[in-house]
């Protein structure tokens, strides 16, 4: 087997720092979407899982719970820190390598976007990504992420081992081989588990993608949809409300060696940063003053933006610059459920009278063995909504949820939902299975929070 450590992981501690010493005064801290904010007593910003271990120690004598933070890129409160915040930034990078069987383990503070360099070397790609990689590999896998891709799941289900600091200060490693009756809780945990230190992903061979952007008519995507995420690598629409037109995405994998046919500089420029950010954020500061416009606007939009074509190394496609700030929640649903939930969506909307800017975006997923995966046991759809941010987002997003919930709907846990534990329960068939394993890993609590008790309990 050849496996390959990195030179200049983080992997000891610093001279032995003590907890205290790591322990700074807090900062008011706010999430990317500006919905969720906290006032940490203390921040810690550890380079080792030592240190990460010393702070979750002095946080104990303290009595203090301990949170980590990532990206700030979830929509709820699930990383929002009471007590102590761990900023995981100084545990990033390439750990080891082992290329006989395609595995990397990195560390968990290491951010999406900087995975294509790491894995390119080793010619190594993620299996599937999805489409904002702002993240950190910890949070995005402990929150559920997914990308799109019927026969695909996602972030946390490609993964084969992880690394935990526990609630009294210990690492716990979990594999195939070392606790590995815990692998489908800690694979997606919540951050309710530990803090994860490091992940070992499971890759696969470097390749590239075909992506085909088309405008389609919505009801004969609706009707199709079934059929384009069997037939389609990966498969994804976005519907602009008070329009009859999609964007569809068809993404066809290929070998690495396969020519590339990337857009130009100049026609990038303008459809990802002119258009989809630039003059996007215009227009929807516009429809916040002028909500009568939104429609207009969005039936040009639907005209201005799509119907490309190019070939791109796999994490240039599935992944796309977002600088305009939103607001989402997202459900996942039996994949059959998909085209008449979005009708459903389609007639709220117009039945209320809203003017809603942003897209709605819909995607699709295998199921998988995680505990709290939305993917669990079922072949799932995903129907994402979204409000501009300085929006009111909450009448929209209640009666969204309420219209998915009727269809066995599983909110996305980093993304806005309302719902909480009793509720939660009846979706999940091994929810008190992974509320066991939390009572034996952190009994005490430690790494509670708010959100935390809302959908897990106290």
């Amino acid at each position: 087997m050849a496996v390959i450590g990195v030179d200049g992981a983080n992997t000891t501690g610093a001279g032995g720092m003590r907890g205290a010493d790591l322990l700074q005064p807090g900062r008011r801290w706010q999430n990317w979407g500006r919905v969720e904010a906290a006032e940490p007593v203390y921040i810690a910003r550890p380079t080792s899982v030592d240190e990460v271990c010393a702070v979750v120690q002095r946080a104990r004598e303290l009595d203090l719970p301990v949170k980590a933070v990532g990206a700030g890129h979830s929509f709820t409160a699930i990383a929002a820190a009471p007590g102590v915040q761990v900023d995981l930034a100084g545990l990033d990078g390439l750990l080891e390598v082992d290329s006989e069987r395609r595995r990397v383990t990195i560390g968990g503070g290491t951010n999406l976007y900087q995975l294509p360099a790491l894995l390119a070397p080793h010619g190594l790609a993620m299996e599937n990504l999805g489409d904002i990689d702002r993240q950190t590999i910890a949070g995005a896998t402990s929150t559920g992420t997914h990308g799109t891709g019927g026969a695909f799941r996602g972030l946390a289900a490609q993964l084969v081992a992880v690394t935990l600091v526990t609630a009294d200060g210990g690492i716990l490693r979990v594999s195939e081989t070392e606790n590995a009756e815990l692998l489908p809780a800690v694979r997606l945990g919540l951050g309710a588990l530990g803090i994860l230190v490091d992940v070992t992903i499971q890759c696969v061979p470097a390749f590239a993608m075909h992506a085909l952007e088309r405008p389609e008519p919505l009801a004969d995507v609706l009707d199709g949809f079934g059929a384009r995420v069997e037939a389609a690598d990966h498969f994804e629409f976005y519907w602009f409300p008070h329009t009859d037109s999609v964007l569809t995405k068809t993404n066809t994998r290929l070998p690495a060696d396969a020519p590339l046919a990337p857009l130009g500089a100049v026609r990038t420029w303008f459809d990802d940063t002119f258009m989809a950010n630039g003059v996007f954020e215009a227009t929807c500061a516009i429809g916040t003053v002028l909500p009568p416009a939104v429609p207009a606007i969005n039936r040009l939009a639907t005209r201005l933006t799509g119907n490309r074509e190019f070939t791109e190394q796999s994490a240039s496609v599935f992944t796309t610059q977002r600088s305009v700030r939103f607001r989402e929640m997202e459900y996942a649903i039996p994949r059959e459920a998909v085209p008449d939930a979005v009708r459903g969506i389609r007639s709220l909307i117009a039945d209320r009278g809203w003017r809603i800017s942003f897209p709605i975006e819909v995607r699709a997923a295998a199921a998988d063995d995680l505990w709290l995966s939305t993917a669990h046991g079922r072949a799932s759809g995903y129907i994402a909504v979204h409000r501009y941010w300085r929006e009111n987002h909450l009448e929209y997003f209640h009666a969204v949820e309420d219209l998915l919930r009727g269809y066995e709907g599983r909110p996305h846990w980093g993304k806005i939902h309302f719902q909480d534990a009793a509720s939660l329960a009846a979706g999940y068939p091994r929810f008190g299975d992974f509320l066991a394993v939390r009572d034996r890993l952190d009994p005490d609590r430690v790494f509670a929070n708010t959100y935390l008790e809302r959908v897990l309990g106290p």
